[in-house]
């Protein structure tokens, strides 16, 4: 049930967004994690006493977030009480981090976070992970989980992807709708900055006139995030990103959380019956919602409705 005065999904959304919360959270370790070589991601862990017979669970954030994004902070809160072991990933440049790779990050990046898996298990010795994602960050979690299929890591134990964009191409063009132009402009006044910050670390390696002729999110990543990471165009790099291809493959429990409502997560019929017809996988779609936001009626906490299943679903693990 939507919070009083919050139905819709853009109000849910905007809410979500500049909404103040307090979220206590003890320092966590900062760690750098190569996953490739030369390219190191920022995580934070926040560990439990026995770390290693606690379940880990390995948060990623969305398009434009970090570490430091108010869902990441809330899930780490959350699964820190639940006695979990949480870790919260920056994607390549995310987190302050943009002068430690001459690379940029993107939706089909789901074997950085099997490094950062394969490094938490191979160094701290954990016996049971699970992964959760926000939006682009949902579409990596599931992308990897359907990768891995049944030959992932033995240790791999369930996924979570809140709103996932799990087909790239039809989330991306939803955001020049009209009604979403607002958000568009913020994804790219975002990636214009970081792009400028890349070409001032790098200059030999990006060049900012390529940002010319560049409005909307599909015009990004067709000149962009295509041309810089080895795709043919936008609608290529859309293609092979997406979660859907694999998520028929996803071998271990599975939540996806979704809101009707959601003013750009698209999720096409073919998709769904991928997801339906895995009988690993639970999905939840409630009426109302928006992106990522699910602010509902406090409940003994903050009334962060998404960020309480994330942690309930996972406790079983």
């Amino acid at each position: 049930m939507p919070r009083r005065g919050l139905r819709g999904g853009h109000v849910q959304t905007f809410a979500s967004f500049f909404l103040p919360r307090r979220i206590a959270l003890a320092p966590a370790e900062s760690r750098l994690i190569e996953v490739e070589p030369g390219v190191p991601v920022l995580c934070h862990c926040h560990w439990q006493k026995d770390r290693q017979n606690t379940l880990t669970v390995i948060i990623v954030h969305g398009l434009e977030g970090s570490s430091e994004s108010q869902y990441m902070l809330g899930i780490a809160a959350r699964g820190l009480a639940a006695g979990m072991n949480v870790v919260r990933m920056n994607q390549r440049n995310c987190g302050g981090t943009d002068a430690l790779s001459p690379t940029l990050y993107h939706s089909g990046r789901s074997q950085d976070v099997a490094a950062v898996a394969k490094n938490l298990i191979d160094h701290d010795r954990i016996s049971r992970v699970a992964l959760a994602g926000f939006s682009m960050g949902g579409n990596l979690v599931l992308k990897l989980s359907g990768e891995w299929g049944e030959e992932g890591p033995p240790q791999f134990r369930a996924v979570v992807a809140v709103c996932p964009s799990v087909n790239l191409a039809a989330s991306a063009d939803a955001l020049h709708l009209p009604a979403n132009r607002l958000y568009e402009y913020y994804f790219m006044w975002q990636l214009r900055r970081h792009l400028r910050a890349k070409a001032r670390l790098f200059p030999q390696l990006f060049d900012t006139s390529r940002l010319r002729g560049v409005h909307t999110l599909r015009d990004f990543d067709d000149k962009i995030t295509a041309y810089y990471c080895g795709f043919e165009s936008a609608s290529d790099y859309y293609q092979r990103s997406a979660a859907a291809n694999v998520v028929d493959r996803i071998a271990v429990p599975a939540l996806i959380l979704q809101a009707a409502n959601d003013p750009f997560i698209r999720i096409l019929p073919e998709t769904r019956q991928k997801i339906f017809s895995n009988p690993n996988i639970t999905f939840v779609e409630t009426e109302d919602g928006g992106h990522c936001s699910f602010l509902a009626k406090p409940d003994g906490d903050d009334g962060h409705w998404a960020e309480r299943q994330v942690v309930e679903f996972l406790r079983r693990f």
